[in-house]
């Protein structure tokens, strides 16, 4: 009996065992099972909190923006005037609108940079708080010439003597204005340039503002006739103005004969509008008020046209004739824009320039692109005489046939 009851409260304690060991099994799953709902739910915390940060931070930035914006709503308005009279202690202001007239005071540090027609801002007691910049139209600050084209001298063929006139008048005395200092004299100031079409001057104008070391202005004559009265003029005067405060530098007139032909009326406010223009640019050019150091470059095709009074000395002081280029003009252009092109051995570039004696500079470029694309239609690398040959036909066509006729009477 004894060993009987030994055996089975062995068998009662090992169940035990096996049943305290299976609660405390499924008491650590429940308890893995928690730990992992609660990373998660960390997890969830966490990126709710830097959601909360990163709002927190926008709603920081947007009570920022209200609070400034409410202090520009509190502060009294500026008044806008202009000066008419400066003392050693006192300042004539034109108020705009009513054009009342006032004296009053500016601090020290802005008396400095006030003159005469500078525009200012005032407050309510009428003290200058703030000195403005010129007003100029936009118009004009977009034709200043940010980044310059990548045009040398060198690029341009055949217009050696034109490119050292050019050089004589613009540059030179930008460069070095102390030689006619010294020796006297008053340096040109502006130079027009007068051709037949696709001869350079463009080209011409590009290469100078490659060079130079001014600002440089360009706009077309098209660009200054406008529909309402006194606009064009006003925008003469604003690029004249932008062009003295950025001195030295250079502005250059595209196709002047839009602006500057013949002066004529026949009974529109258009043609008034015109002359009004190009009197305004007659006397910006040369007038009662100095130009400053302020080189004129334009460009035209119908120099006939022109008004007699823009053709003088002291506005144009050089007239430069830009020629359709000669035989060593026209190799030189068809050397440099075939420079870099892959040519057949019989390619004979002294042959085409023979037979292109009609051909300006901008028909001489045409011909070695249309060559190159010729190549690109049959897969070929290498462009070849057949290729000139073809370009040269199509970009000038019947001309090339009176070329080759000349050239076998003088063989």
């Amino acid at each position: 009996m004894s060993e009987s009851t030994a055996v089975s409260g062995q068998d009662t304690i090992q169940e035990s065992f096996v049943k305290r060991l299976d609660a405390l099994e499924n008491e650590n799953r429940d308890l893995a099972e928690e730990l992992e709902t609660t990373k998660v739910e960390r997890e969830e915390v966490r990126a709710k909190l830097f959601e909360s940060l990163i709002a927190n931070k926008k709603y920081l930035r947007e009570v920022e923006r209200l609070k400034k914006e409410n202090l520009l709503l509190k502060r009294m308005p500026l008044f806008l005037a202009t000066v008419v009279e400066m003392g050693e202690d006192y300042v004539l202001l034109r108020q705009h609108g009513n054009n009342q007239e006032f004296i009053t005071t500016a601090p020290a540090e802005l008396m400095e940079k006030i003159d005469a027609n500078t525009r200012v801002a005032i407050n309510n007691s009428l003290t200058i708080v703030r000195v403005l910049d010129r007003s100029v139209d936009v118009r004009a600050k977009v034709m200043e010439l940010v980044e310059a084209p990548d045009i040398a001298y060198d690029q341009v063929g055949g217009l050696e003597g034109q490119i050292q006139e050019i050089r004589e008048t613009v540059e030179l005395p930008l460069t070095n204005p102390k030689i006619f200092a010294d020796i006297g004299i008053e340096p040109p100031r502006g130079v027009l340039l007068y051709g037949l079409p696709g001869t350079g001057k463009t080209m011409l104008a590009k290469a100078v503002a490659h060079e130079s070391k001014a600002t440089f202005i360009h706009m077309s004559g098209s660009e200054l006739v406008h529909k309402f009265i006194g606009e064009g003029a006003q925008l003469v005067r604003d690029i004249f103005q932008m062009a003295r405060e950025k001195a030295p530098s250079i502005i250059f007139i595209d196709e002047i004969d839009a602006v500057g032909s013949i002066r004529t009326h026949d009974g529109t406010t258009g043609s008034a509008e015109v002359n009004r223009t190009m009197m305004q640019l007659l006397a910006e050019m040369d007038g009662f008020r100095t130009r400053g150091d302020i080189k004129i470059i334009a460009a035209t095709n119908r120099i006939d046209i022109l008004d007699p009074a823009l053709l003088r000395p002291g506005r144009f002081d050089r007239i430069i004739e830009i020629p359709m280029p000669s035989f060593e003009g026209r190799l030189k252009i068809l050397q440099i824009h075939a420079a870099k092109m892959k040519r057949d051995a019989d390619v004979d570039l002294e042959e085409i320039a023979k037979v292109t004696a009609e051909a300006s500079g901008a028909d001489l470029k045409a011909i070695v692109v249309e060559a190159g694309m010729n190549a690109l239609r049959r897969n070929a690398s290498i462009v070849g005489k057949a290729d000139f040959d073809i370009a040269v036909n199509k970009v000038l066509g019947d001309e090339v046939e009176g070329s080759e006729e000349a050239l076998r009477m003088f063989s």
